[in-house]
């Protein structure tokens, strides 16, 4: 506009100066001196627009950058200002939907210079409302990590459950009845009030869903939501995979056999998964190109949980590795609010806040759409405020914080009252993931959920209910200790019950302290467990412990509690661990009476002298043989005395028992020893009977034993039996007045104890047919 006022200008004085040539009149002359000092103004103005052209032009090539524009123009005021010279940029296509108010451009120009020329009061844009830098933002990076080792016992219940109760569908026991459901009292609220979410549509702002998984194909909206990484219907993150990465796409069913326990799959997910596709999940290439694979099928599993006759529609602004662009987000929160949404979940934050998602969000509260957002995971707390938006827009917004199962804050979630409307379970989530299977989440991604499945549930109870009364509704929570936890805990039969006269039956939560210890196999492990009675309930509840490791026992102790209706009742959960015990000693070397030193020389002199007389036979008489047949017959003797031989004749002294061994001293219960009488000398003729006797009946011996006449020891055999605890026994030998004796420990049988690692106890309450349950983490060393 500002170089088509120049031209024209420049026009007219040259006309003028055409009049001045021809001199025709007086006032002629005079318009031929203003024409020239006009002209000279005219080239001054220029030369300027010049200089500010070079400059603009000036800086160095580089990628263009996105701007995100309002204007009551509309579109054919952004085509005419993209027009200029001055201000050249490329129009992407409307953010707003059918409202036609927001673009997305892209300028070469640097974003602080182009966003002033959209606001200048010569050739700006018409109707220009305001301008902002498209963002970038990223699922990745918080404090939420999968908790090393992951626990063996991590979605090990994989019978199916049909559910919703009643339906043809089914799910894996671990996801329908996790422990965050019954502390958020899903099943409670969906009885007492008759309301899974029937006519509600909720919509996901995320990395897309897998259209194929059983529990989710059902309920996603016709067409499956849209693709605003690729502008197209259909929300599937399926799209963002490529195939070759994979040694098997798509991966093959799990089975208990080749996938006995979950694998990590990225810095907060654990999954179903063999080893070969969970390695490349999390380990393709830099940055990871799946780092948030699967975050929406996950986000959108928890939402079914909740409401799971809600119809679910994925709308796709991240990609795989976790990166989404502002631009996307805002198409996504219109597409939303103008496609029947309902309610609008947000699993995701930004530190920058922006008034273009203000104003959409604005618009979604105007239409009567109700949003919850997650607080993020940097683990930030007050003082001073630490503001991540959405959560921080709290007109349009519930921002969620994520708890532990012992409701207290989760040290990777960020608190404050400026973000947390309230909290929710996070820890340990399980939901649907990508290929058929389920994964654990940690992190306020999976806290959001739980929130905006409950206004589901709102609106199937109350239609007209709106951004306002679902704030209100679920202030209506679990009071927590840490004043920055917002309104304090979701519980959704107080959410729900707060808005109609009827109230949830009777319930109560369970919880259990400390969360985790650390103790050695053989060692005993003791926690608290409590039931805290809610909507003043009086039940007994029973208790059950599971997940014990092999070789323990997890008792409760007392095995049930009543409930008086305001306190909480209390009981002594005990594991019972096995040490891992030695096998059973070795034998000692057997016994072997030492060689006499004398004998060897003799032994040798003797060899050698039947060696040179059977060497001379031929030179010497008959005579001789019988020297060498002596001389044979002394050598043997020598021999066998060295060797250890002790028939000795029958002794004509005094013989006295000498020693009694046991070998080995320490044996398991079950298993025998040898022992050994000695006597002092050769038995008697007729032979030595030797007396034996046990302290203790877990240890039997024969009543005696009798050396053979001319011998000097005998064996004879100790039997045990299986004792449980270590046994000393005591044997005697007795002969002629002289008592021996020997000490032998029984032990237990050997055991391999039990194994060292990490453990979730599940402690279950039960009443009513309705279970409530908490977990405890064990280490064994």
């Amino acid at each position: 506009m500002r170089m088509r006022g120049l031209l024209e200008r420049e026009s007219q004085s040259n006309l003028e100066k055409d009049e001045a040539r021809r001199g025709e009149t007086k006032e002629g002359n005079r318009q031929v001196r203003t024409g020239k000092k006009r002209g000279r103004a005219m080239k001054r103005r220029m030369w300027l627009a010049g200089v500010l052209l070079a400059l603009l032009w000036a800086t160095p090539a580089k990628a263009d950058t996105g701007v995100i524009i309002r204007t009551t123009g509309g579109l054919s005021a952004l085509q005419l200002f993209c027009s200029l010279p001055l201000s050249p940029c490329t129009i992407i296509g409307a953010l707003d939907g059918t409202l036609g108010q927001v673009f997305l451009v892209t300028t070469p120009l640097d974003p602080t210079v182009f966003i002033g020329l959209l606001g200048g009061t010569v050739g700006g844009l018409t109707g220009f409302v305001d301008a902002e830098v498209n963002q970038l933002l990223s699922l990745i990076g918080g404090l939420n990590v999968v908790p090393t080792p992951i626990s063996p016992t991590l979605m090990q219940d994989r019978s199916s459950t049909a559910y919703p109760a009643g339906s043809t569908s089914t799910a894996w026991n671990s996801y329908v009845n996790q422990p965050a459901a019954s502390i958020v009292e899903i099943q409670n609220a969906q009885q007492s009030f008759n309301v899974t979410g029937t006519g509600v549509v909720v919509a996901d702002i995320d990395t897309g869903v897998d259209p194929t998984h059983p529990v989710l194909q059902p309920v996603l909206v016709p067409g499956d939501g849209y693709d605003f990484t690729r502008n197209q219907p259909g929300g599937s993150e399926l799209n963002d995979v490529n195939p070759t990465d994979f040694p098997t796409y798509p991966p093959q069913t799990c089975t208990s056999s080749s996938c006995p326990s979950a694998a990590q799959v990225n810095q907060s997910t654990a999954a179903v998964l063999d080893q070969s596709t969970a390695a490349v999940l999390d380990g393709n290439g830099t940055p990871k190109k799946y780092a948030a694979f699967g975050h929406g099928t996950m986000v959108m599993g928890i939402i079914h949980l909740v409401a799971p006759t809600a119809q679910l529609m994925p709308l796709k602004a991240f990609h795989s590795d976790g990166t989404a662009s502002l631009s996307d987000i805002l198409r996504a929160i219109y597409y939303g609010v103008q496609n029947n949404a309902n309610v609008i979940n947000m699993s995701f934050d930004m530190q920058t806040s922006s008034t273009e998602l203000q104003k959409a969000l604005d618009y979604a509260n105007q239409q009567g759409v109700i949003c919850a957002a997650s607080a993020g995971n940097d683990g930030k707390a007050p003082p001073p405020p630490f503001l991540v938006y959405p959560a921080a827009l709290q007109n349009d917004v519930m921002g969620v914080a994520s708890t532990t199962d012992q409701d207290t804050r989760s040290q990777f979630s960020n608190s404050g009252t400026t973000i947390v409307w309230v909290a929710a379970p996070g820890e340990s989530i399980v939901s649907t993931y990508p290929f058929a299977t389920y994964a654990a989440g940690w992190g306020t991604s999976f806290s959001a959920p739980f929130v905006s499945g409950g206004a589901a549930l709102l609106r199937n109870l109350q239609t007209g209910i709106a951004q306002s009364g679902a704030k209100t509704a679920t202030a209506h929570a679990v009071p927590l200790a840490d004043p920055n936890m917002g309104n304090g805990r979701l519980d959704l039969c107080m959410a729900l019950g707060s808005v109609t006269t009827p109230s949830c039956s009777q319930d109560y939560s369970v919880s259990a302290t400390p969360s985790t210890t650390t103790i050695t196999a053989g060692q005993q492990a003791s926690f608290t467990v409590s039931a805290a009675p809610l909507n003043g309930s009086k039940q007994t509840v029973t208790w059950e412990c599971m997940g014990a490791p092999q070789a323990a026992t997890c008792t409760v102790s007392p095995s049930s509690v009543t409930l008086n209706g305001s306190s909480q009742a209390t009981a002594t959960v005990t594991l019972t661990t096995t040490a891992r015990t030695a096998a059973t000693p070795r034998l000692l070397p057997r016994y072997v009476p030492p060689m006499r030193l004398w004998v060897t020389p003799v032994t040798w002199f003797a060899l050698t002298v039947i060696v040179l007389i059977v060497g001379s036979f031929g030179r010497v008489p008959r005579q001789r043989a019988g020297l060498a047949a002596v001389t044979g017959l002394l050598t043997v003797s020598l021999c066998a005395y060295s060797c250890g031989y002790t028939n000795n004749p029958p002794g004509s002294g005094s013989v006295t028992l000498s020693t009694l061994a046991l070998n080995p001293t320490s044996v398991n219960g079950g298993s025998s020893s040898t022992g050994t009488v000695t006597l002092s000398g050769a038995a008697p003729s007729g032979g030595a009977v030797v007396n034996l006797s046990s302290s203790a009946p877990a240890a039997t011996v024969p009543s005696s034993v009798t050396v053979i006449a001319g011998y000097t020891s005998e064996t004879f055999t100790v039997n045990t039996t299986t004792v449980t605890a270590s046994t000393p026994v005591t044997i005697t030998a007795s002969y002629a007045g002289v008592s021996k004796t020997a000490s032998l420990t029984i032990m237990p049988p050997a055991t391999a104890g039990t194994p060292a690692g990490s453990y979730t106890l599940t402690v279950t309450g039960t009443s009513s047919g309705v279970s409530r349950s908490t977990t405890v983490q064990v280490v064994v060393n």
